[in-house]
């Protein structure tokens, strides 16, 4: 009887230890007592930037261990770790894997979360930051003075900027320190474009900044990388023996700001509580020094411990959701492929001079240099037009086909260039010209690419024979399909260009004109050009 007793006691107490230890998300206190543990908490589902994923993973351990204590609450968290612009879109698009709450590593993200019925509500501003810094060789910051001057000298080696918050972050910068520098449009379009057209050339856009660091860091590397600060510091912990240094241009940055964010369909106001309790948390003393040494800094900036990192910093104005907007959607233009005919004016007017050269030495300088901002896939061709110069006294002449921008691809234009001169007596074949060289890209339309034709001229058409302006418009619009559009950009130059002419044309295709009144401000234009296209 007393073993019978016992044995149901020792069943009994063993069964209130069971009941209390699987009873709490959290483990509970068991036999012994304490609190009252969490028997229904509240499921939250959490992205986070897979960086600060070993700091969410500690934090919401610490805040499920105290729930139902001391008023905290019952919480249980699932965590995934995606980059920032994949949950932006995820979220956008009504995905069944939104979350409830997201940690991106940058606030520039949460509009690109908007779905059109519910917006993102930032809960917490802010858990940690990491500035974004340039990374690279000693010997390749002659000039720091600001983003676009210490991307000029180098070669930018810029993570996506539409899937990355470093490369987006670095775009934006160029652009907001514009209110220190004054830098003109085409100072930063000479930069950028190049940049643009040469990253959106590749197979696979950059993604991988460990990868990068790595190939800055070889010997005689020029390659410098925008990203933050934490990412570098994290690689110079792996590799203590990395060349690498970081550096802030003067102008000063912008940081990676990690805020916690409302996604949830519905119950938002539990979310909300909830990514209140994750704040306090991970912003606590106790968490202070894990997030030190993983290489963040609190959100006041401050320095990181030991030196490591650039120190103080200063910070570019925060851009606005607009701006945001702009900057990615030009960049999503810039980068697509080019494939392009260049029609050059031969007419007897280019041999007029401008100073010590004549136009058709300046148009070839500028076209010439102008090859040096196309990648090599990008894909060009060539022509000439005066009256009657072709087959068939046509008033344009076939010189290089289109085709990739290879070596010799770029050897066979930059030859033909450099030996066309001015046909004496010849006139403006404009409206046939470009009317033909319409149809000549549609012949060969690349849908992967931006298809446009680049005209210059120095003059109006004067071709009796040729259709008038009325007509040569109306037949610029019949051609056109919006599915594949083709555009002219037409580059007048000098006093006799007619802007009117040149923008009838253009408009009529969803193109534009430019003039250059003085023809040694071509080369600009033409970099605005390619900007706007």
């Amino acid at each position: 009887m007393y073993i019978t007793a016992v044995g149901i006691l020792v069943l009994t107490l063993g069964a209130v230890f069971v009941v209390r230890s699987f009873g709490s998300s959290s483990g509970a206190d068991g036999f012994l007592g304490g609190s009252k543990p969490c028997d229904d908490p509240t499921q939250i589902q959490l992205a986070t930037t897979p960086e600060m994923q070993p700091a969410i993973d500690a934090a919401t351990k610490s805040l499920t261990a105290k729930g139902g204590k001391d008023g905290n609450p019952c919480l249980q968290f699932t965590i995934s770790a995606a980059p920032s612009a994949q949950v932006a879109r995820d979220v956008a698009h009504g995905s069944d894997t939104r979350p409830d709450l997201w940690i991106p590593d940058s606030s520039l993200w949460v509009a690109q979360a908007d779905d059109g019925q519910t917006v993102p509500n930032i809960a917490v501003a802010s858990i940690a930051t990491s500035p974004l810094v340039l990374v690279g060789r000693r010997t390749n910051f002659a000039d720091t003075s600001s983003w676009l001057r210490s991307l000029a000298g180098a070669s930018p080696a810029l993570l996506d900027p539409l899937n990355t918050s470093p490369g987006a972050l670095t775009l934006l910068s160029v652009q907001v320190e514009r209110q220190k520098t004054s830098a003109s449009d085409t100072q930063v379009s000479q930069v950028i474009v190049p940049m643009a057209q040469r990253l959106g050339s590749m197979a696979k856009p950059y993604t991988d900044v460990s990868a990068l660091f790595g190939r800055a860091d070889q010997d005689g590397s020029t390659t410098v990388v925008p990203a933050s600060e934490q990412s570098f510091v994290k690689y110079q912990d792996a590799h203590p023996d990395t060349q690498l240094k970081a550096i802030q241009p003067a102008t000063g940055t912008l940081t990676l700001d990690y805020p916690i964010v409302v996604t949830a369909k519905s119950d938002t106001d539990q979310a909300d509580q909830a990514a209140k309790a994750l704040g306090g948390e991970l912003m606590s003393d106790a968490s202070a020094q894990a997030r030190d040494q993983a290489g963040f800094r609190d959100t006041s900036l401050s320095a990181l411990s030991g030196g490591r990192g650039v120190g103080d910093v200063s910070q570019l104005t925060k851009p606005t959701s607009e701006a945001i907007d702009s900057t990615l959607q030009n960049w999503t233009r810039l980068s697509l492929s080019t494939h392009s005919l260049a029609v050059v004016d031969v007419s007897g007017s280019m041999a007029e001079k401008v100073g010590a050269k004549t136009r058709m030495q300046l148009t070839v300088e500028a076209a010439t240099s102008g090859l040096n901002l196309f990648p090599d896939t990008a894909k060009l061709g060539l022509w000439t037009f005066s009256t009657q110069i072709g087959p068939d006294k046509a008033d344009y002449k076939q010189l290089v086909p289109i085709a990739p921008l290879s070596k010799v691809q770029r050897g066979k234009i930059v030859g033909q260039l450099k030996i066309q001169q001015p046909i004496p007596g010849g006139g403006t074949g404009l409206y046939d010209t470009a009317i033909a060289a319409v149809r000549q890209v549609r012949q060969q339309y690349d849908q992967s690419a931006v298809n446009t034709i680049l005209l210059f001229t120095d003059g109006k058409n004067d071709d009796p024979g040729s259709p008038t302006l009325a007509q040569a418009v109306r037949t610029l619009q019949g051609l056109q399909d919006p599915s594949r559009p083709v555009r002219i950009i037409a580059l007048g130059m000098g006093p006799e260009a007619n802007a009117d002419e040149l923008s009838a044309l253009a408009q009529a295709t969803g193109g534009q004109a430019y003039v250059a009144r003085n023809p040694g401000d071509l080369k600009g234009v033409f970099i605005d050009a390619l900007q706007s296209r």
